[in-house]
Order: C-alpha cells, then sequence, then structure tokens
C-alpha cells in the first residue's frame, strides 16, 4: 500500500498552481467589474483542485497500466512505481471528480444548467488525456487542451457564474494563464521526451523536438507577458504589475534555454507554478483594489 506522502506526491502538488490561478484571475475580473460572489468563488476553486488532482491521478493510471512510465526521470508515479495498484490509483481519480462533479453541480444549480455539459466535457477531457485506446496527450494535443480547460474555460467560467456576463478581461487573463499552464505541460514533455519516444507516446514536445520545444516555452512566456498589457489595458494600468510574473520565471527560462535535461529540468516544473500563481496574484490585486 502506497504511504499518505506517496499518494501526496502522486497529487503532484507542484501543478496545482495550475488551478489555482484561473480561480484568482477569474475572480478578480469578477470583482473588478462588480460582481464577485466569494461562496461561489471558493466552489471554482474546489472544483479546479479537485480536477486537477482527478488528471494527475487519471494520467498517474493510464500511463503506468500501458508501461508509459517505466524508466520515467520525473517526480514518482504510483502505479509506474508499483507503490499503489491501478485499481487504487483509478479510484482515488474517481472521487477527485467526484468532488469537481458535486461542487460543479452547486455552481450550475445557482447560475445556468447548461453549465453541467462544460464539467462534463471537462471531466472527459481530463480523463482522455491519456486514458481510452486513443489519447490525446499521445497525439501532440494536450497543450492545446490545456489553452482550452486550464485557461480559456477555468478563467472565463470563474468570471461568468459569478457576474453572468460576458468580461473581455477574463478572455484576456485566460490567455495569460493558459499559455503559463501549457509552458508546465511543455516543459513536463520536453524532459521526457526520451522516455515518451521510446513508449511510442507522440506529444508535441516529441513532434517539433528538442530545440523547437524549447523555442515554444519561450514564445508561451512571451504570450502572457502580451497578456498582462492586454488585461491593463481593458482595466487599469495597475494590472502592468502582472509582468513581475517573470522574475520568478527567468530561472527557469535561463534553464530551458540552456540546453538542460532530464533531473535538471525538474525544478522549472516548479518555477513555472509558481510563475502562473504570480501573474495571477499580481495581475488580480489591483483589479481587486480598484472594484
Amino acid at each position: 500500500m502506497a504511504t499518505p506522502a506517496e499518494w501526496l506526491h502522486g497529487a503532484r502538488p507542484r501543478t496545482l498552481p495550475a488551478a489555482v490561478s484561473p480561480v484568482v484571475a477569474g475572480t478578480a475580473v469578477a470583482a473588478y467589474a462588480g460582481g464577485a460572489v466569494w461562496w461561489k468563488a471558493a466552489l471554482a476553486l474546489v472544483v479546479a483542485l479537485a480536477l486537477q488532482v482527478a488528471v494527475n491521478y487519471a494520467n498517474d493510471y493510464s500511463d503506468g497500466v500501458r508501461g508509459t512510465d517505466a524508466g520515467r526521470v520525473g517526480p514518482m508515479r504510483l502505479v509506474g512505481s508499483g507503490a499503489a495498484t491501478p485499481a487504487a490509483v483509478k479510484r482515488a481519480a474517481f472521487f477527485a471528480f467526484g468532488l469537481a462533479a458535486v461542487a460543479g453541480l452547486v455552481l450550475a444549480a445557482s447560475t445556468a444548467w447548461w453549465l453541467v455539459a462544460v464539467g462534463l466535457v471537462s471531466m472527459v477531457a481530463a480523463w482522455f488525456y491519456t486514458g481510452g485506446k486513443r489519447p490525446y496527450g499521445y497525439l501532440a494535443l494536450g497543450e492545446v487542451m490545456v489553452f482550452v480547460f486550464f485557461g480559456l474555460v477555468a478563467v472565463i467560467g470563474t468570471t461568468y457564474v459569478q457576474t453572468e456576463t460576458w468580461e473581455w478581461p477574463a478572455l484576456y487573463a485566460a490567455v495569460g494563464v493558459g499559455a503559463l499552464a501549457c509552458a508546465i505541460l511543455v516543459v513536463n514533455n520536453l524532459r521526457d521526451i526520451p522516455t515518451d519516444t521510446e513508449a511510442g507516446k507522440r506529444t508535441l514536445a516529441v513532434v517539433l523536438g528538442d530545440e523547437r520545444t524549447r523555442s515554444l516555452y519561450l514564445l508561451l512566456a512571451l504570450a502572457a507577458a502580451a497578456a498582462v498589457v492586454a488585461v491593463a489595458v481593458a482595466t487599469t494600468w495597475w494590472a502592468l504589475l502582472g509582468l513581475g510574473f517573470l522574475i520568478p520565471l527567468a530561472p527557469a527560462l535561463r534553464t530551458v534555454r540552456s540546453g538542460a535535461t532530464g533531473l535538471a529540468l525538474v525544478p522549472v516544473l516548479q518555477q513555472t507554478g509558481i510563475a502562473e500563481l504570480a501573474w495571477a496574484v499580481l495581475v488580480a490585486a489591483p483589479l481587486l483594489a480598484l472594484r
């Protein structure tokens, strides 16, 4: 049986900023628009965190039973390491999905029932990233789906459940948050190019190759910076404080551009996650102060 510490590692807490950041950014936009509802923001956070943990366990299960994690360089995987049975990890994933569904249903009941469909699509996308017979994570589509669901859907959805209106700053914030969420996956897949190639896992990094994947990471950082400017133009110039995300991201950029491989790329995951959270918090602070 896996220990509690191993289950915690399996949940991959370093990826959780990708769940917190869109809720912070979306709630700040809602507050600036005069429509923040804090209990809905809290429920949106539960949904985001539960989905993030669910997709992490689901990936652990699916990659583990396929044997993709054999010889893995990164953080420990529960199934791949033999610390937990595939059935136990699958149950953990479904429990997290269930928690997200309950919180999501409350939000839908208090906002609009069509949001149930959005939630169902999000959970299906989370499972089939590496699950099913033709997982899209093996077809170089992982980054696209991360941008859509951990960027566009998460940020715009968080704003909408509170304001029930369309807000353009939410779209710009979604682009910034989504770009950095993609960057986390990009560097994860950059690290795993050798093992993914051997296992037949055709990620975007495998398709692009080492050098172009590193360029993509830089491009996503630039997109996140441009999104800060877009939010500032649409709201207040104080939102340019969000460019401070480049400070925690700088070491990650240096490491990626240096040609580091394998274990040397592991710290970049945490650094990118911190940069994403910094983006959201620094952009949110002036929007909340001026609400």
